[in-house]
């Protein structure tokens, strides 16, 4: 599934570069004519990321969230400082398909575990944002990619499944906003060593191309978000891609 991707600061349209706030690019693009597009093309689900909240869990955009899910016909995943029960909660009050959980994975980890019991794999994607060694050890990074964790996706993996884990959404670090590529090595291998978990790209997707190897390497979603907005290619045409493959 192609799923559209959106970030924002202060209620505007943004990427960052591999993560990093200070080299950010805004879009004057009207946010609902870009929610009303990718609807248009073909998009069910929208991610949607508050940078705010991530950067400073007390400073989320809800009124522009809230705004955004009872405007539109999307599903949307949104993820961006979930830190508590109340946050879970609020989101999915508004109409949140799912919530989309980081660093809160590594810094409460029994908290994580209860709300996938509570409100199953399908309701909670785990979002583990990668920084990959030379020697392949794929370590999880947090607190807006600031912090290393000493964890490794397949620690979290193994320990989040037996809670019901299900949807994972993992990001090699180096090639987010890039548009150079994805890690297809990477997703090859977790997706041949973890079967029962729905991956999620995210991260280096610049052509069609991209979009049909990343297919290939046995994902069940991938996110797209710079390239949509520099128009590399369209939606549509990411859509056909994938469904041809």
């Amino acid at each position: 599934m192609i799923i559209p991707s959106i970030d924002l600061i202060g209620g505007k349209i943004v990427r960052l570069y591999k993560g990093k706030y200070n080299f950010k690019t805004f879009y004057k693009y009207c946010i609902q004519d870009i929610l009303l597009s990718y609807y248009s093309q073909g998009a069910s689900i929208m991610h949607l990321v508050d940078l705010d909240g991530a950067l400073n869990p007390y400073n989320k955009q809800i009124d522009i969230i809230k705004s955004l899910i009872s405007d539109s016909n999307f599903e949307f995943q949104i993820g961006g400082g979930i830190r508590d029960n109340k946050d879970i909660e609020l989101l999915m009050s508004l109409g949140a398909k799912r919530v989309v959980i980081g660093s809160s994975a590594i810094h409460t980890p029994e908290r994580v575990k209860s709300w996938l019991e509570k409100y199953g794999g399908e309701r909670i994607v785990l979002a583990l944002d990668l920084k990959i060694s030379n020697n392949s050890y794929n370590e999880v990074v947090i607190d807006a990619w600031k912090k290393s964790s000493g964890i490794s996706i397949e620690q979290l993996i193994d320990k989040f499944s037996l809670s019901g884990l299900k949807h994972v959404l993992c990001t090699d670090t180096s090639k987010d906003g890039t548009l150079l590529g994805p890690n297809i090595d990477l997703y090859k291998y977790l997706s041949s060593s973890f079967s029962h978990i729905n991956f999620q790209s995210s991260g280096g997707i610049g052509s069609l191309k991209n979009i049909i190897s990343i297919k290939k390497s046995g994902v069940h979603s991938v996110i797209i978000g710079r390239a949509l907005l520099e128009k590399k290619f369209s939606l549509t045409e990411a859509i056909k891609c994938w469904q041809s493959v």
